[in-house]
């Protein structure tokens, strides 16, 4: 129960943080849409039949088909890192190997878990931007039926990337046709999809259903979900097993229907959309609040919510002591700044006044 403090307002008793404080470090640092927390409370009560044969599970279905048609198939999962790994497990057989960049989260961010959990091989790429080109793919696209080189099965790609940039649709067509040219599959991480959506100003299937894209990891977490992704099937019979793949791999929750209610209240609307295109424009509004400020130099494109930026020295080290930001490279000072569903208008000017004073 909530109890009143000297002003006599309520304050929760289990609350244990600000709730008032925004940082900048990473989307997953953002709460819950409440538009979300409404539908898990609605999705409360009586019982529904465990693992998945719920009526939320059976609705989201439907609601995932009108994104990326009729022949779509959504496996409802915990988090992206499970979305991945059981992606890639089942567009592989034990011997197979992922082409991605070598910037791509599944190389960089997840503990090695595709890798030790999925058993199978990562083949990076160098890039300049986080992009795969199918000339970048030819350069790992070899030894295709040499036992002693784990076979390319897979090439991944992230949209929107880890270095905030954007795939077109011709992009992402370009590599569809040279992976199944070669017999390979393409599997898109879309922990950031709904960003590059709102950027592309495109429906989610212009860039993924219709340009060859395989299987999508769906993201919800870093738009505003309180946990839950989910794996989609867009090529039919390209589901490899999923359906034991997520019990063997720990993802197959009891209680789906929560995570289902939450992507159904996430996809069914467009929350999915009026979110990231904020968190969008809050990147944009960030940017410009800072890139002509003396000695500050952006570094990347910023074509979704993410601002990369090198300060002069001293400054991150300033800003810090208020805000939480990731270093993205040491060796050059770039660091990476995240705007999120809930960013306001003066969490950034509050941000951008602080770099202007400690730049001058």
């Amino acid at each position: 129960m909530p109890h009143g403090d000297a002003q006599g307002t309520l304050v929760p008793v289990t609350r244990l943080h600000d709730a008032d404080r925004r940082d900048f470090a990473s989307d997953n640092y953002a709460g819950t849409h409440p538009e979300i927390l409404v539908a898990v409370a609605e999705a409360n009560g009586g019982h529904q039949t465990a693992y998945g044969e719920d009526v939320y599970t059976a609705h989201l279905q439907s609601v995932v088909q009108q994104h990326f048609g009729p022949t779509a198939t959504v496996f409802p999962v915990f988090n992206g890192t499970g979305a991945n790994v059981l992606s890639l497990q089942s567009l592989l057989p034990r011997w197979g190997a992922v082409i991605c960049a070598e910037t791509a989260h599944i190389h960089t961010d997840e503990g090695g878990a595709p890798e030790r959990v999925g058993a199978l091989k990562l083949l990076t790429v160098p890039t300049p931007d986080g992009k795969l080109t199918p000339d970048l793919v030819a350069t790992q696209a070899w030894g295709f039926g040499d036992e002693h080189r784990a076979q390319p099965g897979v090439v991944s790609i992230t949209q929107s990337t880890e270095l905030g940039t954007l795939y077109t649709p011709d992009e992402i067509r370009a590599l569809a046709d040279q992976a199944h040219a070669l017999g390979l599959r393409l599997h898109l991480d879309g922990a950031r999809i709904s960003n590059a959506a709102a950027a592309l100003g495109l429906p989610l299937r212009a860039f993924t259903t219709d340009v060859g894209v395989d299987v999508v990891s769906l993201g919800g977490t870093k738009n505003g979900l309180l946990f839950g992704e989910a794996v989609v099937v867009l090529t039919p019979g390209s589901d490899g097993g999923l359906t034991y793949l997520r019990k063997l791999d720990m993802q197959l929750s009891s209680k789906m229907r929560f995570v289902s209610a939450q992507l159904i209240a996430l996809y069914e609307g467009d929350l999915w959309l009026r979110s990231a295109a904020h968190a969008n424009a809050m990147a944009s509004r960030l940017r410009r609040g800072i890139e002509h400020l003396p000695g500050v130099h952006v570094t990347r494109p910023t074509e979704a919510n993410g601002v990369f930026v090198v300060f002069p020295t001293g400054v991150a080290d300033s800003l810090r002591r208020r805000w939480r930001f990731y270093d993205w490279d040491v060796a050059t000072g770039e660091v990476r700044l995240m705007c999120s569903f809930d960013t306001t208008e003066a969490d950034v000017d509050e941000l951008v006044a602080a770099v202007e004073a400690a730049v001058s």
